[in-house]
Protein backbone atom coordinates (compact mmCIF):
# COMPACT_ATOMS: atom_id res chain seq x y z
CA UNK A 1 0.00 0.00 0.00
CA UNK A 2 1.13 3.47 -0.58
CA UNK A 3 -0.45 6.82 0.07
CA UNK A 4 -0.15 10.30 -2.21
CA UNK A 5 0.43 13.26 -0.40
CA UNK A 6 -0.93 16.48 -1.02
CA UNK A 7 0.04 15.93 -4.81
CA UNK A 8 -2.13 18.68 -6.32
CA UNK A 9 -4.22 21.57 -5.05
CA UNK A 10 -7.31 23.76 -6.74
CA UNK A 11 -7.53 27.16 -5.88
CA UNK A 12 -11.00 28.75 -7.31
CA UNK A 13 -11.57 32.56 -8.36
CA UNK A 14 -14.50 33.81 -9.07
CA UNK A 15 -14.78 36.87 -11.09
CA UNK A 16 -17.61 37.63 -12.49
CA UNK A 17 -20.66 35.77 -14.20
CA UNK A 18 -17.72 33.42 -15.21
CA UNK A 19 -14.86 31.11 -13.41
CA UNK A 20 -10.89 31.03 -14.44
CA UNK A 21 -9.69 28.32 -12.37
CA UNK A 22 -6.38 29.70 -10.69
CA UNK A 23 -2.94 27.60 -11.73
CA UNK A 24 -2.17 25.11 -9.18
CA UNK A 25 1.21 23.93 -8.53
CA UNK A 26 1.97 19.84 -8.46
CA UNK A 27 4.59 18.90 -6.42
CA UNK A 28 7.61 17.76 -7.57
CA UNK A 29 7.46 13.95 -8.82
CA UNK A 30 9.74 12.63 -6.01
CA UNK A 31 7.83 14.40 -3.37
CA UNK A 32 4.49 13.73 -4.40
CA UNK A 33 4.47 9.55 -4.01
CA UNK A 34 5.54 8.63 -0.39
CA UNK A 35 6.29 5.42 -0.03
CA UNK A 36 4.87 2.81 3.36
CA UNK A 37 4.85 -0.75 4.23
CA UNK A 38 1.81 -2.76 3.78
CA UNK A 39 1.10 -6.30 3.73
CA UNK A 40 -1.17 -6.14 0.70
CA UNK A 41 -2.46 -4.27 -2.14
CA UNK A 42 -5.94 -4.41 -1.13
CA UNK A 43 -5.14 -3.07 2.46
CA UNK A 44 -5.73 0.74 2.90
CA UNK A 45 -4.23 3.01 5.43
CA UNK A 46 -5.14 5.98 7.57
CA UNK A 47 -2.93 8.50 7.33
CA UNK A 48 -1.54 10.23 10.45
CA UNK A 49 0.06 13.79 8.97
CA UNK A 50 -1.15 16.43 10.47
CA UNK A 51 -1.77 19.89 8.44
CA UNK A 52 -1.33 17.93 5.32
CA UNK A 53 -4.28 16.78 3.10
CA UNK A 54 -3.13 12.74 2.12
CA UNK A 55 -5.01 10.12 0.33
CA UNK A 56 -5.45 6.27 0.80
CA UNK A 57 -4.41 5.08 -2.75
CA UNK A 58 -3.88 1.24 -3.21
CA UNK A 59 -0.36 0.32 -4.89
CA UNK A 60 -2.30 -0.32 -8.50
CA UNK A 61 -3.97 3.46 -8.05
CA UNK A 62 -0.40 4.80 -7.09
CA UNK A 63 0.70 3.16 -9.58
CA UNK A 64 -1.70 4.30 -12.58
CA UNK A 65 -1.66 7.70 -11.44
CA UNK A 66 2.28 7.95 -11.35
CA UNK A 67 2.55 8.68 -15.14
CA UNK A 68 0.26 11.23 -15.19
CA UNK A 69 1.52 13.09 -12.58
CA UNK A 70 4.97 13.53 -13.77
CA UNK A 71 3.82 14.00 -17.57
CA UNK A 72 2.21 17.13 -15.01
CA UNK A 73 4.92 18.16 -13.49
CA UNK A 74 6.99 17.81 -17.11
CA UNK A 75 3.71 19.98 -18.19
CA UNK A 76 3.95 17.48 -20.75
CA UNK A 77 -0.20 18.08 -21.38
CA UNK A 78 -0.32 15.22 -24.26
CA UNK A 79 1.39 12.96 -22.70
CA UNK A 80 -0.98 13.29 -19.02
CA UNK A 81 -3.90 12.91 -21.52
CA UNK A 82 -2.54 10.04 -23.17
CA UNK A 83 -2.35 8.38 -19.73
CA UNK A 84 -5.55 9.74 -18.09
CA UNK A 85 -7.59 6.44 -19.39
CA UNK A 86 -4.89 4.07 -17.61
CA UNK A 87 -5.43 6.18 -14.43
CA UNK A 88 -9.16 6.51 -14.70
CA UNK A 89 -9.73 2.61 -15.16
CA UNK A 90 -7.77 2.36 -12.05
CA UNK A 91 -9.50 4.37 -9.82
CA UNK A 92 -11.64 2.76 -7.47
CA UNK A 93 -11.21 4.42 -4.52
CA UNK A 94 -12.92 7.70 -3.63
CA UNK A 95 -9.58 9.24 -2.97
CA UNK A 96 -8.13 8.22 -6.35
CA UNK A 97 -11.12 9.73 -8.40
CA UNK A 98 -10.81 12.76 -6.54
CA UNK A 99 -7.42 12.84 -7.57
CA UNK A 100 -8.51 12.09 -11.05
CA UNK A 101 -10.27 15.50 -10.93
CA UNK A 102 -7.25 17.41 -9.76
CA UNK A 103 -5.43 16.12 -12.63
CA UNK A 104 -7.66 16.85 -15.42
CA UNK A 105 -7.96 20.30 -13.51
CA UNK A 106 -4.05 20.98 -14.44
CA UNK A 107 -4.44 19.16 -17.80
CA UNK A 108 -7.63 21.93 -18.30
CA UNK A 109 -5.57 25.32 -17.03
CA UNK A 110 -2.04 23.95 -19.05
CA UNK A 111 -4.26 23.57 -22.21
CA UNK A 112 -6.98 26.35 -21.93
CA UNK A 113 -9.55 23.89 -22.52
CA UNK A 114 -12.58 25.14 -20.52
CA UNK A 115 -14.44 22.53 -21.15
CA UNK A 116 -11.48 19.65 -19.71
CA UNK A 117 -11.60 21.86 -16.56
CA UNK A 118 -15.40 22.03 -16.03
CA UNK A 119 -15.28 18.17 -16.31
CA UNK A 120 -12.40 17.97 -13.59
CA UNK A 121 -14.80 20.05 -11.06
CA UNK A 122 -17.60 17.54 -11.78
CA UNK A 123 -15.40 14.91 -11.17
CA UNK A 124 -14.24 16.05 -8.15
CA UNK A 125 -17.71 16.78 -6.37
CA UNK A 126 -19.00 13.66 -7.85
CA UNK A 127 -16.04 11.62 -6.50
CA UNK A 128 -16.66 11.64 -2.88
CA UNK A 129 -13.54 12.68 -1.76
CA UNK A 130 -14.07 16.17 -1.12
CA UNK A 131 -13.07 17.08 2.27
CA UNK A 132 -16.06 19.51 3.36
CA UNK A 133 -13.99 22.38 3.66
CA UNK A 134 -12.87 22.35 -0.40
CA UNK A 135 -16.76 21.78 -1.65
CA UNK A 136 -17.69 25.22 -1.34
CA UNK A 137 -14.36 26.32 -4.31
CA UNK A 138 -16.15 23.44 -5.79
CA UNK A 139 -19.28 24.28 -6.28
CA UNK A 140 -18.66 28.08 -6.92
CA UNK A 141 -16.55 26.70 -9.79
CA UNK A 142 -19.49 24.34 -11.04
CA UNK A 143 -21.76 27.23 -10.81
CA UNK A 144 -19.90 29.79 -12.65
CA UNK A 145 -18.75 27.53 -15.05
CA UNK A 146 -22.40 26.29 -16.02
CA UNK A 147 -23.21 30.06 -16.32
CA UNK A 148 -20.50 30.40 -18.57
CA UNK A 149 -21.68 27.66 -20.55
CA UNK A 150 -25.65 28.60 -20.67
CA UNK A 151 -26.53 25.30 -18.62
CA UNK A 152 -29.43 27.00 -16.11
CA UNK A 153 -30.34 23.56 -14.64
CA UNK A 154 -26.77 22.66 -13.83
CA UNK A 155 -26.47 25.86 -12.49
CA UNK A 156 -29.53 25.92 -10.32
CA UNK A 157 -28.12 22.82 -8.53
CA UNK A 158 -24.68 24.30 -7.28
CA UNK A 159 -26.17 27.16 -6.40
CA UNK A 160 -28.78 25.38 -4.22
CA UNK A 161 -25.50 23.03 -2.77
CA UNK A 162 -23.85 26.37 -2.00
CA UNK A 163 -27.01 27.71 -0.19
CA UNK A 164 -27.24 24.72 1.75
CA UNK A 165 -23.37 24.53 2.78
CA UNK A 166 -23.73 28.28 3.92
CA UNK A 167 -27.16 29.73 4.23
CA UNK A 168 -26.51 32.78 6.01
CA UNK A 169 -23.39 33.66 3.13
CA UNK A 170 -24.31 36.84 1.44
CA UNK A 171 -22.50 35.60 -1.42
CA UNK A 172 -25.61 33.43 -2.10
CA UNK A 173 -27.48 35.90 -3.17
CA UNK A 174 -24.45 36.95 -5.52
CA UNK A 175 -24.33 33.68 -7.32
CA UNK A 176 -28.27 33.83 -7.49
CA UNK A 177 -27.82 37.92 -9.07
CA UNK A 178 -25.22 36.19 -11.82
CA UNK A 179 -27.39 33.48 -12.79
CA UNK A 180 -30.71 36.01 -12.92
CA UNK A 181 -27.55 38.43 -15.12
CA UNK A 182 -26.55 35.31 -17.33
CA UNK A 183 -30.78 34.89 -18.31
CA UNK A 184 -30.95 38.87 -19.22
CA UNK A 185 -33.08 39.42 -15.68
CA UNK A 186 -31.59 42.37 -15.15
CA UNK A 187 -33.93 43.74 -12.14
CA UNK A 188 -33.92 40.46 -10.80
CA UNK A 189 -30.50 40.26 -10.52
CA UNK A 190 -30.32 43.74 -8.59
CA UNK A 191 -33.02 42.64 -6.56
CA UNK A 192 -31.00 40.13 -5.06
CA UNK A 193 -27.36 42.53 -5.17
CA UNK A 194 -29.86 44.49 -2.62
CA UNK A 195 -30.33 41.76 -1.18
CA UNK A 196 -26.19 41.11 -0.51
CA UNK A 197 -26.10 44.43 0.66
CA UNK A 198 -28.64 44.75 3.28
CA UNK A 199 -27.29 40.84 4.65
CA UNK A 200 -24.01 42.69 4.53
CA UNK A 201 -24.98 45.53 6.26
CA UNK A 202 -26.76 43.34 9.08
CA UNK A 203 -23.62 41.53 9.65
CA UNK A 204 -21.83 45.02 10.00
CA UNK A 205 -19.19 44.04 7.03
CA UNK A 206 -18.39 46.40 4.19
CA UNK A 207 -19.84 46.54 0.96
CA UNK A 208 -17.81 45.53 -2.00
CA UNK A 209 -17.82 48.11 -4.14
CA UNK A 210 -18.27 45.78 -7.34
CA UNK A 211 -21.78 45.27 -5.66
CA UNK A 212 -22.34 48.52 -6.88
CA UNK A 213 -20.85 48.66 -10.16
CA UNK A 214 -22.60 45.01 -11.22
CA UNK A 215 -25.74 47.29 -9.78
CA UNK A 216 -25.44 50.57 -12.26
CA UNK A 217 -24.16 48.31 -15.18
CA UNK A 218 -27.09 45.90 -15.04
CA UNK A 219 -29.92 48.66 -14.82
CA UNK A 220 -27.86 50.51 -17.67
CA UNK A 221 -27.76 47.88 -19.96
CA UNK A 222 -31.65 47.16 -19.31
CA UNK A 223 -32.03 51.21 -19.12
CA UNK A 224 -33.82 50.68 -16.15
CA UNK A 225 -35.21 54.36 -15.36
CA UNK A 226 -33.64 53.72 -11.74
CA UNK A 227 -30.03 53.72 -13.67
CA UNK A 228 -29.55 57.11 -12.70
CA UNK A 229 -29.32 56.64 -8.92
CA UNK A 230 -27.44 53.35 -9.16
CA UNK A 231 -24.78 55.32 -10.75
CA UNK A 232 -25.08 57.77 -7.77
CA UNK A 233 -24.98 54.83 -5.33
CA UNK A 234 -21.58 53.52 -6.72
CA UNK A 235 -20.06 56.88 -7.13
CA UNK A 236 -20.64 57.90 -3.61
CA UNK A 237 -18.42 54.98 -2.88
CA UNK A 238 -16.08 55.08 -5.73
CA UNK A 239 -15.55 59.04 -6.64
CA UNK A 240 -12.85 58.72 -9.21
CA UNK A 241 -13.20 61.95 -11.68
CA UNK A 242 -13.46 58.95 -14.46
CA UNK A 243 -16.84 57.76 -12.67
CA UNK A 244 -17.75 61.09 -12.18
CA UNK A 245 -17.88 61.72 -15.80
CA UNK A 246 -19.48 59.04 -17.01
CA UNK A 247 -22.35 59.33 -14.47
CA UNK A 248 -22.95 62.61 -15.69
CA UNK A 249 -22.59 61.40 -19.62
CA UNK A 250 -24.70 58.70 -19.02
CA UNK A 251 -27.32 61.03 -16.71
CA UNK A 252 -27.17 63.11 -19.94
CA UNK A 253 -27.64 60.98 -22.46
CA UNK A 254 -30.66 59.31 -20.40
CA UNK A 255 -32.33 62.76 -19.70
CA UNK A 256 -31.60 62.92 -23.61
CA UNK A 257 -30.59 66.94 -22.11
CA UNK A 258 -30.84 70.11 -23.83
CA UNK A 259 -28.17 72.79 -23.89
CA UNK A 260 -29.44 73.89 -20.47
CA UNK A 261 -29.60 71.00 -19.37
CA UNK A 262 -26.25 70.50 -20.75
CA UNK A 263 -24.23 73.60 -19.24
CA UNK A 264 -25.64 72.54 -15.64
CA UNK A 265 -24.11 68.66 -16.43
CA UNK A 266 -20.97 70.14 -17.60
CA UNK A 267 -20.37 72.74 -15.01
CA UNK A 268 -20.74 70.08 -12.79
CA UNK A 269 -18.44 67.76 -14.90
CA UNK A 270 -15.68 70.85 -14.66
CA UNK A 271 -16.43 71.43 -10.66
CA UNK A 272 -15.53 67.86 -10.51
CA UNK A 273 -12.61 67.24 -12.72
CA UNK A 274 -13.94 65.15 -14.46
CA UNK A 275 -13.89 66.72 -18.32
CA UNK A 276 -11.82 64.30 -20.45
CA UNK A 277 -12.89 64.59 -23.99
CA UNK A 278 -12.62 66.33 -26.57
CA UNK A 279 -16.47 66.50 -26.76
CA UNK A 280 -17.03 67.28 -23.30
CA UNK A 281 -15.04 70.44 -23.75
CA UNK A 282 -16.69 71.82 -26.76
CA UNK A 283 -20.18 70.62 -25.47
CA UNK A 284 -19.57 72.82 -22.62
CA UNK A 285 -18.26 75.79 -24.11
CA UNK A 286 -21.22 75.66 -26.63
CA UNK A 287 -23.97 75.44 -23.85
CA UNK A 288 -22.20 78.65 -22.12
CA UNK A 289 -22.14 80.47 -25.28
CA UNK A 290 -26.10 79.83 -25.71
CA UNK A 291 -26.13 81.77 -22.10
CA UNK A 292 -23.92 84.51 -22.99
CA UNK A 293 -21.65 83.09 -20.28
CA UNK A 294 -18.76 84.25 -22.78
CA UNK A 295 -15.72 83.88 -20.22
CA UNK A 296 -16.88 80.46 -19.42
CA UNK A 297 -16.54 79.75 -22.84
CA UNK A 298 -13.35 81.50 -23.15
CA UNK A 299 -11.90 79.29 -20.14
CA UNK A 300 -13.23 76.17 -21.37
CA UNK A 301 -11.82 76.05 -24.77
CA UNK A 302 -8.31 77.57 -24.20
CA UNK A 303 -8.18 74.80 -21.20
CA UNK A 304 -8.77 72.29 -23.82
CA UNK A 305 -6.31 73.26 -26.49
CA UNK A 306 -3.77 73.85 -23.33
CA UNK A 307 -3.97 70.00 -23.10
CA UNK A 308 -4.53 68.58 -26.14
CA UNK A 309 -7.76 67.59 -25.50
CA UNK A 310 -9.08 69.33 -28.34
CA UNK A 311 -7.35 68.49 -31.49
CA UNK A 312 -10.12 67.55 -34.58
CA UNK A 313 -12.21 70.73 -34.01
CA UNK A 314 -9.11 73.21 -32.50
CA UNK A 315 -9.95 75.36 -35.78
CA UNK A 316 -13.26 75.49 -34.71
CA UNK A 317 -12.61 76.47 -30.88
CA UNK A 318 -10.19 78.82 -32.29
CA UNK A 319 -12.69 80.84 -34.34
CA UNK A 320 -15.30 80.87 -31.48
CA UNK A 321 -12.64 81.98 -29.35
CA UNK A 322 -12.18 84.99 -31.64
CA UNK A 323 -15.52 85.75 -31.07
CA UNK A 324 -15.75 85.33 -27.61
CA UNK A 325 -12.66 87.41 -26.53
CA UNK A 326 -14.16 91.29 -27.57
CA UNK A 327 -17.39 90.22 -25.89
CA UNK A 328 -15.34 89.24 -22.35
CA UNK A 329 -13.78 92.69 -22.91
CA UNK A 330 -17.12 94.17 -23.03
CA UNK A 331 -18.86 92.37 -19.98
CA UNK A 332 -16.30 93.86 -17.66
CA UNK A 333 -17.36 97.19 -18.30
CA UNK A 334 -21.01 96.63 -18.71
CA UNK A 335 -22.21 93.93 -16.46
CA UNK A 336 -22.15 96.00 -13.37
CA UNK A 337 -24.80 98.39 -14.93
CA UNK A 338 -26.90 95.19 -16.32
CA UNK A 339 -27.13 93.82 -12.25
CA UNK A 340 -28.37 97.04 -11.59
CA UNK A 341 -31.02 97.04 -14.28
CA UNK A 342 -31.71 93.45 -13.82
CA UNK A 343 -32.05 93.51 -9.78
CA UNK A 344 -34.52 96.53 -9.70
CA UNK A 345 -36.53 95.30 -12.86
CA UNK A 346 -39.14 93.04 -12.80
CA UNK A 347 -38.17 90.55 -15.77
CA UNK A 348 -37.24 87.60 -14.04
CA UNK A 349 -35.82 86.22 -17.45
CA UNK A 350 -33.17 89.15 -17.44
CA UNK A 351 -31.91 88.50 -13.71
CA UNK A 352 -31.71 84.56 -15.05
CA UNK A 353 -29.56 85.53 -17.96
CA UNK A 354 -27.36 88.04 -16.48
CA UNK A 355 -26.73 85.61 -13.58
CA UNK A 356 -25.67 83.12 -16.07
CA UNK A 357 -22.82 85.81 -17.08
CA UNK A 358 -21.78 86.35 -13.66
CA UNK A 359 -21.54 82.97 -13.26
CA UNK A 360 -19.05 82.36 -16.20
CA UNK A 361 -16.85 85.07 -15.11
CA UNK A 362 -16.87 83.25 -11.84
CA UNK A 363 -18.33 85.77 -9.82
CA UNK A 364 -20.19 83.29 -7.76
CA UNK A 365 -21.52 85.67 -5.27
CA UNK A 366 -23.53 88.81 -8.04
CA UNK A 367 -24.21 85.37 -9.94
CA UNK A 368 -26.83 83.83 -6.97
CA UNK A 369 -27.80 87.12 -6.26
CA UNK A 370 -28.99 87.50 -9.76
CA UNK A 371 -30.55 84.00 -9.37
CA UNK A 372 -32.63 84.44 -5.83
CA UNK A 373 -33.69 87.67 -7.76
CA UNK A 374 -34.94 85.81 -10.57
CA UNK A 375 -36.91 83.09 -8.65
CA UNK A 376 -38.50 86.52 -6.99
CA UNK A 377 -39.63 87.98 -9.94
CA UNK A 378 -41.38 84.86 -11.32
CA UNK A 379 -41.91 83.45 -14.46
CA UNK A 380 -39.27 80.87 -14.42
CA UNK A 381 -38.33 76.90 -14.77
CA UNK A 382 -37.88 76.81 -10.56
CA UNK A 383 -35.79 73.85 -10.90
CA UNK A 384 -33.29 75.26 -13.40
CA UNK A 385 -32.78 78.51 -11.54
CA UNK A 386 -32.97 76.52 -8.22
CA UNK A 387 -29.88 74.31 -9.99
CA UNK A 388 -27.70 77.60 -10.81
CA UNK A 389 -28.56 78.90 -7.37
CA UNK A 390 -27.28 76.17 -6.01
CA UNK A 391 -24.24 75.75 -8.02
CA UNK A 392 -23.46 79.77 -7.60
CA UNK A 393 -23.16 79.06 -3.78
CA UNK A 394 -21.25 75.40 -3.59
CA UNK A 395 -18.48 77.03 -6.07
CA UNK A 396 -18.86 80.10 -3.73
CA UNK A 397 -17.94 78.04 -0.71
CA UNK A 398 -21.29 78.05 0.65
CA UNK A 399 -22.06 75.00 1.27
CA UNK A 400 -25.03 75.01 3.53
CA UNK A 401 -27.19 77.56 1.75
CA UNK A 402 -25.73 75.37 -1.90
CA UNK A 403 -27.77 72.58 -0.48
CA UNK A 404 -30.86 74.47 0.62
CA UNK A 405 -30.99 75.41 -2.85
CA UNK A 406 -30.44 72.26 -4.50
CA UNK A 407 -33.26 70.13 -1.91
CA UNK A 408 -35.82 72.53 -3.75
CA UNK A 409 -34.85 71.09 -7.09
CA UNK A 410 -37.59 68.87 -8.58
CA UNK A 411 -39.06 68.06 -11.45
CA UNK A 412 -36.91 66.83 -14.15
CA UNK A 413 -33.60 68.72 -12.78
CA UNK A 414 -34.12 66.57 -9.39
CA UNK A 415 -31.37 63.79 -10.36
CA UNK A 416 -28.82 66.58 -11.54
CA UNK A 417 -29.39 68.59 -7.67
CA UNK A 418 -28.63 64.80 -6.38
CA UNK A 419 -25.33 64.65 -7.97
CA UNK A 420 -24.56 68.29 -7.04
CA UNK A 421 -25.50 67.02 -3.33
CA UNK A 422 -23.38 64.32 -3.43
CA UNK A 423 -20.06 66.67 -5.18
CA UNK A 424 -20.67 68.97 -1.81
CA UNK A 425 -20.65 65.90 0.55
CA UNK A 426 -17.32 65.21 -0.84
CA UNK A 427 -15.84 68.51 -0.18
CA UNK A 428 -14.07 69.01 3.30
Amino acid sequence: MRMLKGALAVTALIGGPAASMAAAEAQRASGAVQSRPTPTEEETVTPAVAGARTYNLSRAERAALQPVLAAITARDWAAATAAMPVAEAAARGADAKYVIGQMRVQIGIGTNDRAVQSRAVDEMIASGGALPGELPALYENQLSFALAAGDAAKAARAQAQLDALNPNDPNRFIRQARARASANDAAGAIALYQQAIQATQAANQPIPVEWRQQIAGLAYQARLPQTVGYMRDWLAVAPAPALWHDSLAIYAELATADNGLKLDIYRLMRAAGALTSERDYIQLGEAAYAVRAFAEVKAVLEEGLARNVIGTNAGFARQRLSVVNPRVAEDRTSLPAERTAALAGSDGGRALSVGDAFFGNRDYGPAAELYRAALQKGGQDAGLVNTRLGAALALAGQRAEAETAFRAVTGPRAELAQFWLLWLSTRS
